[in-house]
């Protein structure tokens, strides 16, 4: 690798979210699985989507594990789009929880991912995460109506 491959490379890696943006709306999402098993991941993806009628553009950290996932809405109807999309994401994260992933690799949970946990979390360890909020927040003010 020459210094200019190395810096094409990463300019084309810096575009891909603003043309994928620019191209249609999307839902993005980031998933982590171990490297070997990011092919059975990506192709798993692409099933899901065929499943679920979207096509999405799948690129990230590659060196990590982390794969963005952009759900492109294309021409898809807004009630697909508001119904089949969330579903369709729920079978993403079953997928990368089953190849030993996690919902997120650097983004964190959040408010989108809150209704996923309970795939890749036991109730026993959501337990635990509410108990430790209630410990040290027990009126439920800080950060109210996020997570816990």
């Amino acid at each position: 690798e020459t210094a200019a491959q190395k810096e094409e490379l990463w300019k084309i890696r810096k575009n891909i979210s603003p043309a994928v943006n620019a191209y249609s709306l999307c839902k993005s999402d980031d998933v982590v699985v171990p490297r070997a098993n990011l092919p059975k991941l990506i192709s798993g993806i692409k099933e899901i989507g065929k499943q679920f009628g979207f096509n999405s553009v799948c690129y990230g950290h590659l060196g990590d594990g982390n794969l963005h996932v952009n759900i492109m809405k294309e021409d898809m109807s807004d009630e697909n789009w508001t119904t089949k999309v969330p579903e369709g994401i729920g079978e993403i994260f079953k997928l990368t929880v089953s190849l030993g992933g996690t919902l997120s690799g650097e983004h964190g949970i959040g408010i989108a991912k809150k209704p996923y946990m309970n795939i890749a979390m036991r109730e026993a360890n959501l337990m635990v995460m509410r108990g430790i909020k209630k410990a040290f927040d027990p009126n439920g003010i800080l950060n109210p109506g996020k997570i816990f």
